[in-house]
């Protein structure tokens, strides 16, 4: 497993208290675990949003 990342066991517990967005415009929305994940890693290595890891996805997303 990967350092700042969520197991499967952690995310099954938080899922339900994470909202999915329903939003009918803009864009659509991203995997909610790995939003999680992404903040977990600029909290934990405390870099920038801006310098996240390609794996996360685009930094503008968050």
């Amino acid at each position: 497993m990967k350092r700042h990342k969520l197991t499967d066991e952690q995310w099954d517990l938080i899922e339900p208290l994470v909202p999915v967005s329903r939003a009918k415009t803009g864009r659509p929305p991203r995997d909610r675990r790995t939003l999680l994940n992404a903040m977990f890693w600029t909290l934990l290595t405390g870099a920038p949003w801006r310098d996240l890891p390609e794996r996360f996805g685009p930094w503008q997303t968050g």
